[in-house]
C-alpha cells in the first residue's frame, strides 16, 4: 500500500491534475465513480506498472524475510547407561557448570565389581611374592644338588682310578653303581636348573601378565562405577528436569532432561532469504531486525556470513533413490548477522522470531568508479534511495506488532 501511494504520487496524482485544471474536468461532473478509469487511465496505469517494478526493485536488492531467529545448543541429559535413581542434587530450573554432579544411579552391583577386581589385583600381588620365596627355594635346590653331584663324581673318580689300577680296594659293579648316582646327581641338578628357569619365566611373564590382567578389569570396573555419575558436560541451566530417587532412566528411550547452554554466540542471528536474492547479498552489508520479543525496538546489523550452499539440497543416503520432485520447498540461502554496534542485541533473548531487512549500499561505486555511465549511476541512486522506502515499511511494521500480535491475531 505504501508503494502505491508512492508511485500515485508521480502518477495518478499528475493525470488528475492535469484534467482537473489544464482540462477543467471536475469530480461528480466529468470524472465520475464511472468514469474513472477512463478518465485516469494513463495515470492508473503508469501507477500500476511503477508500483510493480518499484516493488520488485526493493524487494530484489533491499531483501525482506520473516523467518530470522537466533539459535541456541540445547543437549540432552542422558546416562551412559541405564539404572535407577539414587540420588539428585540438583533441581530444574537451576544453573549449573560444567563438571556438577546432576544425578547418580544404584551402584551396588558396580561397587561389588571393583572390589572383586581389586581383590584379584592384591591376589597377584600375593603371587609375586610367593615367586619369589619359589625362586629362593630353586636356588638352594640347585645349591643341595651341586653338592651331591660333586660329591658323587669324586667318590666315582677314586673307584674308577682305582680300578684302574687293578686294586683290589673296589670292583667293577661299585664302579658301575658310582657312575649311576653321578649320572642321578646330574639329572637332579638339570632339573632344579629347570624349576629355577620356570620360577624366573613365571615372574618375569606370567605374573605381570596377570597382574595387566587383573589391573584391566579393575579399571573396566571402576569405569562402569563412574558411569552411575552423571555429570554436566556444559554450563547451562536445567528444563525438563523432574528426576525423584527410585526412577529408572534409559539412554535410548528415556532422556532425564535438557541442558540450554549458556554459551552461544553471542547477539548472532540467522536469517533465511529467497534464493533469487543470492546474487546481492554480500558480506558487510547493513541490516536492520524487528523482533517480538522487542516489538518497538530496531537494531542495526551486519552480513557476517553468507552460505555458499542452500540447506534444501542437503541428503542422507537410503534404500530408496532421491527423486527430485520430492523437494517441493525450494529452500532459502542462509545469512548470519552480527550487531553493528555493542551489546545491541542483548535484551533480545535467543530464539525470538524476528523480520530482517538487508540494504544494499553502492556508495562505494558511486564515488570511487569513474568510467560509471549516467544511466547506471542514476540507476544505482535510485536502488540505495528507495532503501528508504523499505526502512520505512519496517518501522511501520514495528508499530503495527503490538496490535497485530495482541488484538488482530484473534489469540
Amino acid at each position: 500500500m505504501l508503494e502505491l501511494l508512492f508511485c500515485g504520487m508521480f502518477t495518478v496524482l499528475p493525470d488528475f491534475l492535469f484534467r482537473r485544471f489544464a482540462q477543467g474536468k471536475r469530480f461528480g461532473r466529468e470524472i465520475t465513480l464511472f468514469s474513472v478509469w477512463y478518465e485516469l487511465r494513463f495515470g492508473i496505469t503508469a501507477c500500476l506498472m511503477l508500483t510493480i517494478a518499484l516493488i520488485t526493485v526493493v524487494f530484489y536488492y533491499h531483501p525482506s524475510t520473516t523467518d530470522s531467529t537466533s539459535f541456541f545448543r540445547t543437549v540432552s541429559i542422558l546416562p551412559e547407561k541405564s539404572g535407577r535413581i539414587k540420588d539428585v542434587p540438583v533441581t530444574n530450573g537451576q544453573t549449573v557448570n560444567a563438571g556438577d554432579v546432576l544425578f547418580t544411579l544404584d551402584d551396588s552391583s558396580e561397587q561389588a565389581a571393583v572390589k572383586t577386581a581389586e581383590k584379584n589385583v592384591a591376589e597377584v600381588d600375593a603371587a609375586f611374592v610367593l615367586a619369589d620365596a619359589e625362586y629362593l627355594a630353586a636356588e638352594s635346590v640347585i645349591k643341595q644338588a651341586t653338592a651331591a653331584l660333586t660329591q658323587a663324581q669324586e667318590e666315582y673318580d677314586v673307584r674308577a682310578t682305582l680300578l684302574a689300577e687293578d686294586s683290589p680296594a673296589t670292583s667293577p659293579r661299585e664302579v658301575e653303581k658310582l657312575l649311576n648316582v653321578v649320572d642321578e646327581r646330574q639329572a637332579a641338578l638339570e632339573a632344579a636348573e629347570a624349576q629355577k628357569v620356570a620360577v624366573e619365566a613365571k615372574i618375569s611373564t606370567q605374573l605381570p601378565a596377570q597382574r595387566d590382567s587383573a589391573e584391566a578389569a579393575l579399571a573396566q570396573a571402576q569405569t562402569e562405577l563412574d558411569k552411575t555419575i552423571v555429570y554436566a558436560a556444559i554450563t547451562g541451566e536445567l528444563q525438563q528436569f523432574a528426576l525423584q530417587p527410585g526412577e529408572i532412566v534409559n539412554p535410548f528411550i528415556r532422556p532425564a532432561g535438557i541442558l540450554v547452554a549458556t554459551e552461544f554466540l553471542e547477539g548472532e542471528f540467522e536469517a533465511g532469504f529467497k534464493q533469487v536474492n543470492l546474487p546481492v547479498l554480500k558480506i558487510g552489508m547493513v541490516a536492520e531486525i524487528l523482533c517480538a520479543s522487542q516489538p518497538l525496538k530496531i537494531v542495526p546489523m551486519k552480513v557476517t556470513y553468507v552460505a555458499p550452499y542452500v540447506a534444501a539440497g542437503q541428503f542422507r543416503p537410503s534404500d530408496q533413490l532421491l527423486d527430485i520432485q520430492d523437494r517441493a520447498r525450494p529452500g532459502t540461502v542462509t545469512v548470519r548477522m552480527a550487531p553493528l554496534f555493542e551489546n545491541g542485541t542483548q535484551a533480545i533473548p535467543p530464539g525470538s522470531k524476528c523480520i530482517s531487512n538487508l540494504y544494499t549500499n553502492n556508495h562505494d561505486i558511486l564515488h570511487g568508479d569513474e568510467e560509471l555511465s549516467t544511466g547506471r549511476w542514476l540507476f544505482l541512486h535510485m536502488v540505495d534511495t528507495v532503501g528508504l522506502l523499505h526502512a520505512l515499511i519496517l518501522r511501520i511494521q514495528a508499530l503495527l506488532l503490538p496490535v497485530q500480535t495482541l488484538v488482530l491475531s484473534g489469540h
